[in-house]
């Protein structure tokens, strides 16, 4: 069995800034790590390949220093880690990153098949879960969303079981290989990595990828394969809350508290 997992290396969520002129995020001089959902998708196909054998492949596009996420990924087990780094991806959203995820997966299926593609529910400095579907689109593979468990995998057969988080419960899904699955943190826990481990993730080669190593079409990659438009963006100000005390006849003071309030055009349902 082959996996190809998706990764990112995000900002650290407590330390997030936004440029107010172009609406971007600042990354420079911010603590980067890996996306959390992206390690349990890490893990899960270390564990599927210890029991069936094959190999892992992790994958990310970003700057130089996203080696860092790659090679804690090779610390869980992962056996070959590629970075796809190249200035004509700069400013991708969903749509161009998703091009340019699933045409680097194209450029492995020409030497190599790959059963499974795994990725986590969602970036946590993106939240938009649409980058894992939307490789799984361009690639024509079934697509398996919010698994939080998988109950077996057939190489024989080809097929696959899961369950899935839907609205009003759980999903138990059977379907063919290939498939793309993304993940929530409650399908596994994260193993630690070891000293050697670290060791020997840290002797392992990252292979760098470029848009021309992939073939990658310029009009698709980057801002120019981007039709997202950010208008604004920025840091929500913390909650201003009060805390106001009542002693003595309590419940006459929470009564006229609520005449007050009920005054109020948020109450009264009069809102402009």
């Amino acid at each position: 069995m082959h996996a190809v997992v998706l990764i990112k290396q995000v900002p650290d969520t407590t330390e997030v800034r936004i440029d107010p002129k172009t609406n971007t995020m600042i990354r420079a001089g911010v603590p980067s790590i890996l996306n959390p959902y992206d390690a349990n998708a890490v893990e899960e196909a270390v564990r599927w390949r210890e029991r069936l054998g094959g190999k892992v492949t992790v994958i990310t596009m970003g700057p130089p220093q996203a080696k860092e996420a790659l090679r804690k990924c090779l610390s869980f087990g992962a056996d070959r880690a590629i970075l796809l780094t190249d200035r004509a991806f700069a400013g991708a959203d969903t749509l161009a990153t998703s091009y340019a995820l699933a045409t680097t997966i194209q450029k492995i299926m020409e030497t190599e098949p790959v059963d499974l593609v795994f990725c986590g529910r969602q970036a946590i400095d993106g939240d938009t879960g649409q980058v894992g579907p939307g490789v799984a689109r361009r690639l024509g593979f079934e697509q398996l969303t919010y698994v939080i468990k998988v109950d077996e995998i057939d190489p024989e057969k080809g097929e696959i079981q899961v369950r899935r988080v839907v609205e009003d419960g759980i999903e138990v899904v059977r379907t063919k290989l290939p498939a793309l699955l993304t993940v929530e943190k409650e399908i596994n826990e994260v193993r630690y990595a070891t000293m050697p481990d670290l060791l020997r993730a840290a002797r392992q080669e990252i292979e760098v990828w470029t848009k021309d190593t992939i073939g990658a079409d310029p009009n698709q990659c980057g801002l120019k394969g981007s039709p997202t438009v950010v208008s604004k963006s920025f840091v929500p100000s913390p909650p201003d809350r009060h805390l106001q005390l009542f002693e003595g006849d309590v419940a006459a003071q929470a009564a006229a508290l609520a005449e007050k309030l009920s005054h109020l055009d948020v109450f009264a349902g009069r809102l402009g």
